[in-house]
């Protein structure tokens, strides 16, 4: 097993979202076999329906191929639950986030939106490990409907969990905030800051999402870091792998006949 791996996460994956990503995806299959995470969303904000697109089911088959993972990530991506009523409420789903689909709603809407997801993997024959909530939010009923569905992990910006007891394993996350100039200036630094304070972490995940690719200050450094890790010896995988590699015995602990 290799001393430091990255995760290359594609977030927010639909039809809708696909051309920011193309040419993006394109330069990093230039580099060679760096396979990805591809975060899949079954109705990208009520519009973008992936699994009724047969150029995008094309692509992500092949892209299974290649031997990339792709995950569930919530259904609609987008709050459509009851205004908030509280202030913490309003803060978590009007400031943090417009996103945070799976924070509010309760254990039977969850629980009835993992199975259909999960129902749109089958049919197209995907193994389905992960589920990452938009903006890593789960809300407590959500969590308790995630646990019952047989996924092997989910994650938030600092941890992979794996299911369905939630056990925490650190895997810090490099995220740019891209959606104004200063934002994009600071996440910069941040995420420099950050990357040198992990350096020594085993897995490091880079979350990329579409509005990174619409600025080229947060494209271009998406691409000279993967750039970097991979001439600092850094090995790319998938977070599945990475996962199940972890819980494979080394050779030094396995008995001998």
């Amino acid at each position: 097993m290799a001393d430091r791996e990255f995760a290359l996460v594609l977030h927010d994956i639909a039809p809708a979202t696909w051309p920011d990503y193309r040419s993006f995806v394109e330069q990093i299959d230039g580099m060679g076999q760096v396979p990805m995470t591809w975060l899949v969303v079954p109705d990208f904000h009520h519009r973008s329906n992936t699994f009724e697109d047969a150029g995008m089911l094309r692509l992500l088959h092949q892209r299974m191929a290649r031997g990339d993972e792709l995950a569930l990530h919530g259904f609609y991506h987008c709050d459509d639950a009851p205004p908030p009523r509280t202030p913490r409420d309003y803060f978590m789903r009007r400031l943090y986030t417009y996103e945070g689909e799976f924070y509010p709603i309760d254990y039977d809407e969850a629980l009835e939106r993992l199975e259909r997801g999960a129902e749109l993997f089958r049919r197209q024959d995907w193994p389905l490990d992960g589920f990452v909530a938009p903006a890593w939010l789960l809300g407590d009923g959500a969590r308790r409907a995630l646990a019952t569905q047989g996924f092997t992990y989910t994650s938030d910006p600092d941890h992979l969990y794996r299911l369905p007891d939630y056990t925490a394993i650190k895997a810090p996350s490099l995220v740019w905030s891209a959606r104004s100039r200063w934002r994009r200036g600071m996440s910069w630094l941040v995420n420099e800051r950050a990357r040198r304070r992990h350096q020594h972490e085993p897995l490091i995940r880079l979350g990329l999402h579409p509005v990174d690719m619409r600025h080229d200050i947060s494209r271009r450094y998406w691409i000279e870091t993967i750039r970097r890790l991979l001439d600092e010896g850094y090995q790319p995988t998938t977070k599945i792998s990475w996962l199940h590699r972890q819980s494979s015995p080394s050779p030094g602990n396995m008995a001998t006949s």
